[in-house]
């Protein structure tokens, strides 16, 4: 494969893993918690990189592609491990994130919380065991090996 088919394919990738995401949320019903969307900004990056390349932009620009996928793919892998209770995640976004414990009783009985809060530690949508942050992890790191494979090239 050329360096500009392979440069398509990365960005064509990201662009499509970005549009899916967007197609969960506003056409599925399913709101990003703030680890998914933190998993979007690369790929809207990477996508902008390979449209920037494959108009003649500066070869170089290729590597700043891979480490924009290869950050998506680790944010995601960082938030299934999170999902899958390997570590803890961020607070604002977890289980521990919404600790009553230090609450007094008109706090607990506020109605100023924050409603609709996508905890980031929890599944919403899995498929073959792997979540959303998995599927990108994966997918993520076959387009960082497009993108290291079309920066190599002369």
């Amino acid at each position: 494969m050329t360096r500009n088919g392979l440069i398509l394919l990365a960005t064509l990738g990201s662009a499509g893993l970005l549009l899916g995401a967007f197609g969960f949320q506003h056409i599925g019903g399913l709101a990003p918690c703030k680890m998914c969307l933190w998993q979007r900004w690369p790929h809207a990056a990477a996508a902008l990189i390979g449209a920037v390349l494959l108009f003649g932009g500066p070869r170089m620009l290729a590597w700043l592609g891979a480490l924009a996928a290869l950050s998506t793919g680790l944010i995601g892998a960082y938030h299934a491990g999170v999902e899958w209770g390997f570590w803890p995640g961020p607070s604002s976004c977890t289980g521990g994130g919404m600790d009553m414990g230090g609450m007094d009783g008109s706090a607990l009985l506020s109605l100023d919380a924050p409603l609709g809060m996508v905890m980031c530690d929890e599944v919403v949508w899995s498929l073959f065991g792997l979540s959303m942050a998995g599927w990108n992890a994966v997918i993520a790191f076959a387009l960082t090996a497009l993108w290291v494979k079309a920066a190599r090239m002369a």
